[in-house]
Parts: structure tokens; sequence; C-alpha cells
């Protein structure tokens, strides 16, 4: 694999990095390094500069948006996007629902859903998950029965992320009872979440967020024409979909950020007569944590260049697996620099600073990353029987 850039490629990232610190305003950018949660507003504003400038969606197929890049181009979009810790454009909308509505849905879907999907002037929200079908989701039991021009939904998801500021949900809901396989009876719906029979209810997490929601369907009521693409065809559709969740979810550059962040912090922390950075093992930790992310680069890259347009890569798997261990260990690495600074969480006129105090919540809340977009028990099963042939 060639591993320097062309010169054609240094200019493509040249002009993405100016644009990403001079048209991202750095108050938003500012949060995002440091992990501070952002306003709905700043989320929402972030993704409109990026599509009015044609960097939403570069993914996806030329008339609704996308770019006609090569694999080296798309990894240094988001790359440089993570580096300079720009929010990415909302994942549900971008690498989610987007890109299935674009490949799967009907003419009729792309032209009234695909535009302001793009725009984030339709919020998404994913039901997939629930009480007894995470892992396991081929076992989900909300159900959605024909009615006429409609289907009646009944059901509940759960861990549904950010749906206090959704407006649509994209939902995997079983159409077929009797089918002789779990995964053949089930579909892709899309609906307003303001249909009546809705209701969202609010989880806190322990890190003392709320980012996840539980979300009640009592009889609601769904056109059958915003069905995408074929009934019981909706596990094909969510295998794709999962497919570039999991490509997206490496987090390569925001894990070298973090990094960053933490090399930073522990050439201000003493150890002994010396700082921590300087210390020989943590040193070496920090050099062993960059030598598997750089590992992981490369694989991304080679999934990338390989990727078949409109099927899963079940390389994509690799990345999920591995990139969310890394995760969790710069979120560790940060926790261990904070070390008793830590405990605090938002105390005011303390010796403790911001950055400690908010370490162990994040330490707290990276537990996810091995568990959503698949758990590493799934991707570790897909690797085995997908690519090794076990």
């Amino acid at each position: 694999m060639k591993l320097s850039l062309s010169p054609d490629d240094v200019a493509f990232r040249d002009q993405l990095r100016t644009f990403y610190r001079t048209e991202i305003p750095d108050d938003i950018r500012e949060k995002v390094r440091n992990g501070r949660p952002l306003s709905r507003d700043e989320i929402v504003s972030s993704h409109k500069i990026l599509n009015d400038h044609g960097l939403a969606v570069p993914g996806w197929p030329l008339e609704w948006g996308g770019k006609d890049w090569t694999p080296m181009q798309r990894h240094i979009w988001q790359d440089e996007m993570q580096l300079a810790s720009v929010p990415e454009p909302l994942t549900f909308n971008a690498q989610m629902v987007g890109p299935v509505i674009a490949h799967f849905g009907s003419q009729e879907l792309k032209e009234r859903f695909l535009p302001p999907t793009a725009a984030l002037d339709i919020w998404w929200c994913q039901g997939f998950s629930e009480p007894d079908a995470g892992s396991d989701l081929a076992s989900l039991r909300t159900t959605a029965v024909r009615d006429g021009d409609s289907y009646i939904v009944n059901g509940q998801k759960i861990w549904t992320t950010l749906a206090q500021y959704a407006d649509w949900i994209f939902c995997l809901v079983r159409t077929d009872p009797t089918a002789p396989k779990k995964q053949a009876g089930i579909s892709f719906l899309l609906f307003d979440l303001k249909s009546p029979g809705v209701t969202i209810r609010p989880i806190k997490l322990i890190d003392g967020g709320y980012e996840v929601n539980e979300v009640f369907f009592e009889n609601v009521r769904v056109p059958a024409d915003q069905l995408v693409g074929a009934e019981n065809m909706g596990w094909t559709y969510a295998k794709f979909l999962l497919g570039n969740e999991r490509t997206g979810i490496t987090g390569v550059g925001r894990t070298k950020v973090k990094i960053s962040i933490a090399k930073q912090y522990a050439a201000q922390t003493r150890s002994g007569s010396a700082t921590l950075l300087e210390d020989p093992v943590f040193a070496a930790r920090i050099a062993e944590l960059e030598n598997e992310l750089l590992a992981l680069e490369l694989t991304q890259l080679r999934v990338v260049s390989n990727s078949t347009e409109g099927k899963p890569n079940p390389a994509s798997s690799v990345l999920k697996l591995r990139g969310s261990e890394l995760q969790q260990e710069a979120a560790e690495l940060l926790l261990d620099i904070a070390g008793p600074d830590a405990i605090p969480v938002d105390a005011e006129d303390i010796a403790s600073p911001r950055w400690a105090q908010s370490s162990g919540a994040g330490y707290l809340n990276y537990r996810k990353t091995t568990i959503y977009g698949g758990s590493s028990e799934v991707q570790r099963t897909i690797i085995a029987s997908t690519i090794l042939g076990l």
C-alpha cells in the first residue's frame, strides 16, 4: 500500500484543513475537543455549514449530494474533520438512513427524504434495539400490521440516541411473525415521532448525561408508502446500514486528538522529580497506543478501498472492534493522568481542574463504545464466520 499522499491529495487535505479551522466556529470545535456536549442548535449549525459546502454526505450517490472522491479522499475528509475537532455530520442522517434510502428506497422516498436528510432539516433517530433484542437484534418484537394503506405499529425501542432532538425515526419492525427465520420477517419503516401513540422517555446514564431514550409505540399509524424497499427485507437493509455505522465508529482521528490531549496534560503532571510524560513506563504506554492506532488506520484504508458499493463489508467489524477498544484505552489514559482529581464532578473553586473532573465521566461514557453498533462479542462472531470461515 502506498503510504505517502500524492500532490493532489496534499492539496485536497490542505484545503479541507483550512476550511474546517476557519468555517466551523471555534467555540464548537473547542467543545468537541474537550469532550463537552453540544446543544441541538450547535449540531445543526455545524452540519448545515458542511452541507452548504458539499461536505456533509460525500459518500452518497452523486445525484443526491455525494462526491466522486477516491477512497483516499474520503479518508482524508473524515480524518481531517476529526483532527480539527469538527462535529461530524449527524451519523443517523449521513451514515445510516440516508445511504439506505439512496440504495433501497423508491424514487418517491428519495425525492421526499434525501434533500432534507442531507441538510438536517429532518433529524433522524435509530429505532433498532429493544429491551430483549440488543446484540441479538433479529429477536426484535415491535410489530407492524398492515391495515389498508397503513401499518399499525406496536412495541418498544431502547437506547435510542438523541431521540429527544429527533423529528423522525427509522425503525425495524416485525411484519411477518410466522417467517421460518426470525431475520426474514423484518421490515424497515420511516415515521414521524410526532405521530399519535409515540412516547419518548429519557434514560439517565452512569456519567450523569442524557443522550439515550426509551421509545414506546401504541397503535401508531404509519403510511405504507413510508416502507423502505420491499416488505420483510429489512434485515438486509439493516446489515447494510450497520456496515456503514461500524466503519464510521472507528474514530481514528478522534482518538489521535484524545491522545494528544493526554500527552499535553501528562507534560503538566508531576511524577517524582519529572513529569508524567517523561516517565519511561508511561511513555511506553502512549507509544504502544499510538502504534496500535496506526495499524488500525492502515486497516481502515484497506477496508475503504476494497469496499463494494451497495454491499456491507464484513471487515468493518474489525474496524469497529479495534476502534472502540482504542477509544476506551485513550479515555482510560486521561483518567489515569487525572488520578484523584477525577473524583469531583462539576465542582467549583477547588484545585481539581475541569478537564480532570470530566475525565471520570468521559471514561464511564466510553464504556458504551464496545456495545453500540454491535457488541464486541457480535463483531468477533462476524469476523470468525465471515472473514476467517470458522
